[in-house]
C-alpha cells in the first residue's frame, strides 16, 4: 500500500486539564491515506518545537536564505504563560497552520518528520490522569470559527450516551462497546457513525447502539419532510429487510425523513423504504474523493437491528411504521397531483376562454342611411350634385 501520509487535519477544540498540574492540549482529528482516523493531543510548545525543526530540515522552503521562497507556514512563539485565552485565541491560527501544512509539496506533508509528530502515542489513548481530580473541560471549535477566531465557544460539555447492547469492532478505527458503556460523544455525523471516546479509548461507534442520559433522543431528529428533498444515489444497495429499498448508482431519490442512524427514509417515485445515507448525495452538491472513499465503508447497523437492546429509560424511542411513512407520502403526493391538476384546469379554462373570444364572429358595422336629395343639394360638392340631377 505504500508508505503512511496524511490526508487531513482537522482542529477539534481544546482540553483544560488538571493532572499533574493545570495545562491545555489542542485536539486534532488526523485522518490517515488508509482512511483510519486518529484522534491526538499536543501541547502547543510541543508544536512549535516540531515547527522549528522542519523548518531546519528544509531552510529554502522556509524562507532562511530567500524569504519570497518561503512556503512553509509561519506560526508565532509560545508565551512565557500561556494561558486560557491565549490558547483559545490561537486556534484560527492553528487550523490554518494544519490546513496549510497537509497541502505543501510531499517532500514537506509526507516527511517523515510531519508523519511521525502526528502518529498515535500512548498517551493518546491512555492520557495520564488521576481519578481524585476533576475530569479534564472540553472547549470545542465550531465549523465556521476558521475564519473567525473570535466566535469560538466554551466551555462546551461532550454529551455522554450510554450503550445498549455489545458491539464488536470491524476496523480499526471503530470503537468496542460492552451494555452500559459511557461514552462522550465527539462528533456526529449523519452517516451513522459517531467518534467518541471512553476512557483511554477512541473510534467510530454506531450511533443505534448509544442513547442519550435523560431520554430517549427523537427530539433531535427532524420531522419528517413529506415534500422531499432531491438526492443522487452514489453507490448500489441491495435491500436486506423488508423495508428497506435496492437501488443502483446513479438512481435519483427523495429524502423524507433523517434519522441518527444513519438510514434516512426515501422515496423513489410512490415507494418508500430506507436507504444508507452515506451512499447518498444531495443534488447539485460536488462530488469529493473524501466522499468517495468514506462511502467504501460498510453502512453502520440500523436500530432495528440491534440484538438484546437494554435501555434505562421506561419509555421508548417513538418509532414511526412504515406503513405510515408510505400512506403520508402518498397522501402528499395525491394533494401535489390535485393541486398540479387544479392549476393545469384553471389555466386551461383561461387558455379556453381567450380562444373563444377570439374565435367570436365580430359584429358588423352598421350601414348609415343614404342621404336624401335635398341634403346632398345643399352639403355635397359641384360634381356631386351634378350626378343626381
Amino acid at each position: 500500500m505504500g508508505d503512511a501520509f496524511i490526508r487531513h487535519i482537522e482542529l477539534l477544540g481544546y482540553e483544560k486539564r488538571f493532572f499533574p498540574s493545570q495545562h491545555y492540549v489542542y485536539m486534532f482529528l488526523v485522518k490517515w491515506n488508509d482512511l483510519s482516523e486518529k484522534l491526538v493531543y499536543r501541547r502547543f510548545t510541543e508544536i512549535y518545537e516540531f515547527h522549528k525543526a522542519l523548518k531546519e530540515m528544509f531552510p529554502i522552503e522556509s524562507g532562511d536564505i530567500n524569504t519570497e521562497s518561503r512556503i512553509i507556514p509561519h506560526l508565532p512563539a509560545p508565551k512565557w504563560f500561556d494561558g486560557q485565552r491565549s490558547t483559545q485565541n490561537r486556534q484560527g491560527t492553528l487550523a490554518e497552520y494544519c490546513h496549510t501544512l497537509v497541502n505543501l509539496p510531499h517532500k514537506i506533508s509526507r516527511c517523515l518528520h510531519v508523519v511521525n509528530f502526528f502518529k498515535v502515542r500512548p498517551d493518546d489513548t491512555n492520557p495520564v490522569t488521576d481519578s481524585q481530580i476533576k475530569k479534564p473541560e472540553v472547549f470545542l471549535l465550531p465549523q465556521d470559527a476558521k475564519k473567525n477566531s473570535t466566535d469560538i465557544t466554551g466551555p462546551i460539555v461532550l454529551q455522554t450516551y450510554r450503550a445498549i447492547a455489545d458491539y464488536e469492532k470491524n476496523s480499526r478505527s471503530e470503537m468496542a462497546l460492552t451494555t452500559g458503556d459511557m461514552v462522550d460523544v465527539v462528533e456526529k455525523s449523519e452517516t451513522g457513525w459517531w467518534f467518541c471516546q471512553l476512557k483511554n479509548k477512541r473510534g467510530w461507534v454506531p450511533a443505534a447502539y448509544l442513547e442519550p442520559m435523560d431520554g430517549p433522543d427523537e427530539s433531535e431528529e427532524q420531522e419528517p419532510n413529506y415534500a422531499g428533498e432531491q438526492y443522487i444515489v452514489q453507490k448500489s444497495y441491495t435491500a436486506v429487510e423488508d423495508d428497506e429499498l435496492t437501488l443502483k448508482e446513479g438512481d435519483t431519490i427523495e429524502v423524507i425523513h433523517k434519522l441518527l442512524d444513519g438510514w434516512w427514509v426515501i422515496r423513489k417515485d410512490e415507494t418508500t423504504g430506507y436507504y444508507p445515507s452515506m451512499y447518498l448525495q444531495k443534488a447539485g452538491e460536488e462530488n469529493t474523493s473524501v466522499k468517495s472513499q468514506l462511502r467504501n465503508r460498510s453502512a453502520p447497523p440500523r436500530r432495528s437491528t440491534v440484538r438484546n437492546a437494554k435501555s434505562i429509560h421506561k419509555q421508548g424511542r417513538k418509532q414511526i411504521s412504515q406503513e405510515t411513512y408510505r400512506r403520508n407520502s402518498k397522501k402528499y403526493l395525491q394533494s401535489r397531483r390535485n393541486m398540479k391538476e387544479k392549476f393545469q384546469n384553471k389555466a386551461k379554462t383561461i387558455i379556453e376562454k381567450n380562444e373563444e373570444e377570439e374565435n367570436k364572429p365580430k359584429a358588423q358595422p352598421a350601414v348609415p342611411p343614404r342621404p336624401s336629395k335635398d341634403l346632398i343639394l345643399n352639403r355635397c360638392t359641384e360634381s356631386t350634385r351634378r350626378k343626381i340631377l
